[in-house]
């Protein structure tokens, strides 16, 4: 029997045509005709290339986009519980798997990308929701626009861990896969998105080999190693035949960290310096700012005696009105005199740079005995949407809706670094504004123009109850490891803090119920980290990787066999 409803071939068969064997194109008695030309290639084409696709949609609740959707959404928010204030450091390591197996499951190219996407919704809403106050509707559509960054990565996991990866492919899935990721973060890092807030080797900034590793290739090799433990569970979990080269290359990750924690050069000892912090407090209602000013300058003087080399305030710490009084440069000036030791202040104010512009900096301002010093930093990457709007003319109605910059604030033009006087032993510090502690390369190329301490001055009153405080302060020990120098973490209203040339945490941090003076002994450190000499080189090497991958796949589909004519 044979069923017909197909077209006439040219050799007299029909296209449709099907016998009860399996076997098509036969004649009347049943009997097969020899296949076509090329159909025996294109048949072990089409069964190499099915080895290799995306592993089918399972036939439960995932089956179901309106269950996998919220699934995708939900496991791309899970790596936040890795960031301060949750803390789960630990749990960066296996955070990823989820949403990994649930891509892999994807049934096509264009449901994995959305997989991906979705989760990059969920980790941007998630890693950046203490900014719903000020952002309202607005981080919706960040997070969709951000999440955007998450499809071609959502792409590439489905095509090298789905199916049933070989162990070659289980290979390439543990580099390259990690390579996408740190991609992602690289795009994002850009100021106008919003800057590196997130990365997810930011999550071990307690542990101490991650901090090692940190000072060899920054975070940026902190995360792809930590993606690359992720990606290697997954393979344990998703598919028996590659399990022994997936339990081999998480051991290779691990005795990876293990040398560099081990070999790695450390910084050398050169002498401690004592500096204090002032933080305010909460300080609220009318005349708020003439009265943070005055609580600041009531701390500091319970700083006499103490051997102070530098006092820092935190960012914002002096207003506009203040600043433009001729008083106010007194009373700081006393200060110093009164303390024994420089004031690095901040100014919120409008002002005049040494190009002859004028408006609203963030500004730096060392103040010694004789009133300011001379020595100005104005801050050079600034909040978009915080401290200005991007394309105002087109923008600039955000600011009746969330807490928009009414005015945009001005950029600095060059770094700074500033040299105390000779009775602190002519110290050298690198100062950097709230914001700007998040990117790598500032605090690196302030080191390498020879700053002895980074001093970083914050303000994130704004967000005070949330994630953000202990968000921020936790990148100072990424950064202070990154160079072999001390950090100094100061902000108006908590989280202050002080890290070590090995990204230690020194002394007690200040909480965000502390209103207080602190005086931190930071070590001095000398030498040079292997980051702060070859810089963002593990960036350079994930290009690599996804270059190589592009490559391979591009002489694949030429070398293809095209199938022949029906």
């Amino acid at each position: 029997m044979r069923m017909r409803g197909g077209r006439r071939l040219p050799d007299g068969t029909d296209a449709g045509d099907t016998s009860e064997g399996g076997s098509s194109g036969g004649d009347a008695s049943g009997g097969s005709s020899p296949p076509a030309p090329g159909a025996t290639t294109a048949r072990r084409s089409a069964s190499a290339s099915s080895s290799a696709a995306p592993a089918p949609l399972p036939a439960g609740p995932l089956a179901s986009p309106w269950v996998r959707g919220p699934a995708a959404l939900l496991a791309g928010a899970l790596p936040a519980l890795a960031f301060p204030a949750p803390g789960l450091g630990w749990f960066a390591h296996l955070a990823l798997v989820p949403w990994l197996l649930l891509i892999r499951t994807a049934r096509s190219p264009r449901r994995a990308a959305l997989d991906g996407w979705l989760g990059g919704i969920g980790f941007v809403v998630a890693v950046h929701h203490w900014l719903m106050p000020s952002l309202h509707v607005f981080i919706v559509l960040l997070a969709a626009l951000l999440g955007l960054l998450w499809a071609p990565w959502g792409l590439l996991v489905a095509r090298l861990l789905g199916g049933a990866p070989t162990a070659p492919r289980a290979v390439a899935a543990v580099l390259v896969v990690p390579s996408g990721w740190l991609m992602i973060e690289l795009v994002r890092s850009w100021e106008g998105l919003g800057g590196p807030w997130g990365l997810l080797g930011a999550s071990q900034w307690e542990w101490g080999p991650a901090l090692r590793v940190a000072s060899v290739g920054g975070v940026w090799l902190v995360s792809l190693l930590v993606v690359a433990v992720n990606t290697g569970v997954a393979l344990l979990i998703a598919d028996r035949a590659a399990r022994t080269a997936a339990a081999v290359l998480v051991v290779v990750c691990g005795l990876a960290v293990a040398a560099v924690a081990a070999w790695a050069p450390r910084p050398q000892s050169a002498g401690t310096v004592r500096i204090a912090v002032v933080q305010p407090g909460v300080v609220e209602g009318p005349g708020s700012v003439a009265r943070r000013l005055d609580r600041g300058e009531e701390l500091t003087r319970t700083l006499t005696g103490r051997g102070v080399e530098l006092v820092v305030w935190g960012e914002s710490s002096i207003g506009a009105g203040a600043w433009q009084r001729p008083e106010t440069a007194r009373r700081l000036a006393e200060l110093s005199r009164r303390v024994g030791a420089e004031l690095l202040v901040n100014v919120d104010a409008r002002q005049t740079d040494g190009s002859g512009r004028s408006g609203i900096f963030k500004s730096a301002v060392l103040v010694g005995p004789g009133g300011p010093t001379g020595d100005r930093y104005d801050k050079m990457r600034l909040v978009p949407f915080g401290e200005y709007v991007p394309a105002r003319s087109l923008l600039g109605w955000a600011t009746s809706v969330g807490k928009a910059a009414g005015e945009d604030r001005l950029r600095g033009a060059r770094r700074v670094v500033m040299t105390l006087p000779d009775g602190a032993r002519g110290l050298r510090i690198g100062p950097l504004v709230c914001f700007e502690t998040a990117f790598p390369d500032m605090s690196r190329r302030l080191v390498r123009d020879g700053a002895e301490v980074i001093v970083a001055q914050s303000a994130t009153s704004t967000f005070q109850d949330s994630w953000a405080p202990a968000q921020h302060a936790s990148l100072g020990a990424l950064r202070a490891a990154e160079n072999g120098r001390p950090m100094v973490h100061a902000t108006l209203t908590g989280i202050s803090a002080a890290y070590g040339p090995r990204g230690e945490r020194v002394g007690r941090p200040l909480g965000t119920d502390a209103s207080a003076a602190e005086v931190f002994d930071l070590p001095l450190a000398r030498g040079e980290t292997l980051y702060g000499r070859f810089g963002d080189w593990a960036v350079y090497g994930a290009l690599a990787a996804i270059a190589v991958l592009c490559a391979v796949e591009g002489v694949r589909a030429f070398r293809k066999p095209v199938p022949g004519p029906l």
